[in-house]
């Protein structure tokens, strides 16, 4: 039965490749002949191929949860003793599962917009399908020749060599379909960029249809982010939230240009301004992600949770990359003269106030790029060995983060076409005055006189009352709570995405300022002091895990006399992986959090102990929470939902003859 289901699957993936390439030409010269029936398959086509990806990658998964070790790749990375939830997660915790996954996301932001795109005019229907189903076959084609899920084994063996230890744990089983929802779903920003482009027409109506796919995006990427980052954070054991890994910042780059074209479609939507650059953004966001995918695959880094691969599979994708971004832009390029901008605005309004974030955000995802990419170019051009690590990112980056902080509450309430910046720096002054009494009293009551904790809490401070203050005064003068409510879930959201965001540069800043860190060799039962807590390892333990031998300390945590916390802290051995792993116990509250580690054992009969005290730690995923948050109340939004105020102009969009 088991056998049946995974040829099932193999076959089911190689009719979604078929049925991708029929939808990627069929639609295309129907929408160019004008051919009603020819476009309509589109539809279909977009449903079929996502039903047939999905049931390839539920007999995959259906492999995995049965331990069918006939499959080369459920022999690689499962094993009959591991717990269900990672059986599971081992679909793609891996290459080709990952792979697998990615496609699957394609087609269904494609079978979604077939569904949700009753507004669209029936020719950019047709052609952003098309375009969806291009990228489709071009990752089908990656899979099926270089990277084939359901190879099998003529001799299967009686158990697996089990899934990376560090990938078994709940906060990394979800990571991988976040981030993907993210990074794919952008796919569906650059479909309808590159059919707008062959259209030869972009106006508000696309600006409306392309945020919501946007938003979609950039909300699992945030999630999926923050995912990431909280597993670092307690899983790695090194007591840090981001690292500017490679496969860290391959995910960033995305998220910080999505982040500006969300921005930008607005103008387009608002003020048919920003054509081109908007265009322009969506084909870089999805081309990021795609960088992205070849850096992860391509075996050119060594990172934690990057899938070591032949350079073949590396060359694959470098050809997809330069495909659709290089043809995007020369389309681009070509169709320039079309995307002329009809809104005319003041250098002091709205939208100057949203270019200004836009330039911020985009050069600092390639400050970011360069960061990452020249080491490689380094060792390849000029055979040198370079390290760009955090100081480099962190002195270089933040910058950016300060000044769009500054800016953002100002900006966020200028008015459309021209305004006057005083008018609106008046009606935040008590915003002002409080985010800079908060600062002053962080330095005061600070032992260190690092400037960096009370610039982040102003910087923070400033943004939240900020945006709270903006819609205090959108509610009017009269009944402001029952107009507060009454407001759209949009302006509710833009409020919350932007406290969220606050609520992050405060934490990042107040944590790295004010953090406590020592290492030391702990000996049984002997106390120990770090800042105000004494702690005392009472005991070290050996134990059995259901797939893995652990070493378990137990350390006592009081404050002032008084018990503040038992921690656990562990080092896993996992027998078949063959691989250690740190579990770092942590004592968490709202304020702060109380990290130890257990390191190894002394020729005295010590034990190497690392203890960190770390201030806001949660704020950090609070304010990521609350910025995805704020990106589903505008989701939600009636006049933000795909295809919104579509029907009231239904010729929108359609290119004059």
């Amino acid at each position: 039965m088991g056998l049946m289901i995974t040829e099932l699957g193999h076959f089911a993936l190689i009719l979604a490749f078929m049925i991708a390439i029929v939808q990627a030409v069929i639609p295309l010269i129907g929408a160019q002949k004008r051919w009603p029936g020819w476009m309509a398959v589109a539809e279909p086509a977009a449903q079929a191929q996502f039903l047939f990806t999905a049931f390839s990658f539920g007999a995959l998964m259906w492999a995995f949860i049965t331990s069918d070790f006939s499959l080369k790749l459920v022999t690689l990375n499962s094993h009959s003793a591991k717990p269900m939830l990672y059986k599971i997660s081992g679909t793609w915790g891996n290459h080709e599962g990952s792979m697998l996954l990615w496609v699957l996301i394609v087609s269904l932001f494609g079978a979604l917009a077939s569904v949700f795109g009753g507004g669209l005019p029936p020719t950019l229907k047709a052609r952003v399908l098309a375009v969806q189903a291009a990228i489709g076959v071009a990752f089908f084609a990656f899979i099926l020749f270089t990277s084939n899920p359901f190879l099998r084994l003529t001799v299967p063996p009686f158990d697996g060599q089990d899934l990376n230890p560090l990938l078994q744990d709940p906060g990394l089983a979800f990571h991988p379909p976040f981030l993907y929802l993210g990074y794919v779903g952008l796919s569906m920003a650059f479909s309808f960029a590159v059919a707008a482009l062959i259209e030869g027409r972009i106006d508000a109506a696309w600006g409306r249809w392309v945020r919501p796919w946007t938003l979609a995006a950039w909300i699992f990427l945030t999630i999926g982010i923050a995912l990431g980052s909280w597993w670092a954070y307690y899983e790695l054991g090194w007591g840090g939230f981001w690292f500017w890994d490679p496969v860290e910042n391959a995910s960033f780059m995305p998220w910080l240009l999505a982040a500006a074209l969300l921005h930008s479609a607005i103008v387009v939507e608002k003020r048919e301004a920003l054509k081109s650059w908007t265009i322009l953004l969506a084909i870089l966001a999805f081309g990021f992600s795609l960088v992205g995918t070849f850096i992860v695959r391509s075996g050119i880094i060594t990172s934690v949770h990057a899938f070591a691969n032949d350079p073949e599979r590396g060359v694959f994708i470098l050809f997809i990359l330069a495909f659709f971004t290089g043809g995007a832009l020369t389309l681009f390029a070509a169709r320039a003269q079309a995307m002329e901008a009809k809104g005319i605005f003041g250098v002091v309004s709205r939208e100057s106030a949203l270019v200004a974030n836009n330039i911020l955000l985009a050069v600092s995802c390639f400050v970011v790029f360069f960061g990452t990419v020249w080491p490689i170019v380094a060792e390849m051009v000029f055979d040198r060995k370079l390290s760009v690590g955090p100081p480099f990112f962190n002195s270089a980056f933040t910058p950016f983060m300060v000044v769009l902080g500054l800016l953002l509450p100002i900006g966020a309430m200028l008015p459309w076409k021209r305004g006057r910046i005083g008018r609106t720096a008046w009606q935040l002054r008590y915003v002002f005055l409080l985010a800079v009494s908060l600062g002053v009293l962080a330095w005061s009551m600070q032992t260190g006189r690092s400037a960096l904790g009370p610039v982040g809490l102003f910087l923070g401070s400033w943004v939240v009352f900020g945006a709270l203050a903006d819609l205090w005064l959108r509610s009017g003068k009269s009944g402001r709570l029952q107009r507060m409510l009454r407001l759209p879930r949009a302006d509710w959201g833009k409020a919350t995405a932007h406290a969220g965001l606050g609520i992050t540069i405060f934490a990042i800043a107040g944590l790295t300022a004010w953090e406590q860190e020592d290492i030391r060799v702990a000996r049984m039962g002997e106390p120990f002091q770090v800042g105000a807590f004494t702690l005392v390892l009472k005991d070290v333990s050996r134990e059995q895990g259901p797939n893995y031998f652990t070493t378990k300390g137990r350390v006592e945590v009081t404050r002032n006399g008084r018990p503040e916390a038992v921690l656990f802290p562990e080092k896993r051995d996992y027998p078949v992986a063959r691989m250690p792993t740190t579990e770092a116990a942590i004592d968490y509250r709202v304020t702060r959090d109380l990290y130890v580690v257990l390191g190894d054992q002394q020729a005295d009969g010590g034990w190497t102990m690392r203890t960190y005290i770390k201030p806001f730690a949660n704020w950090i995923w609070a304010g990521s929470i609350l910025m995805a948050l704020g990106g589903l109340l505008s989701l939600s939004d009636r006049r933000f939902r795909v295809a919104a105020g579509a029907r009231k102009t239904p010729s929108a969009g359609v290119p004059a003859e």
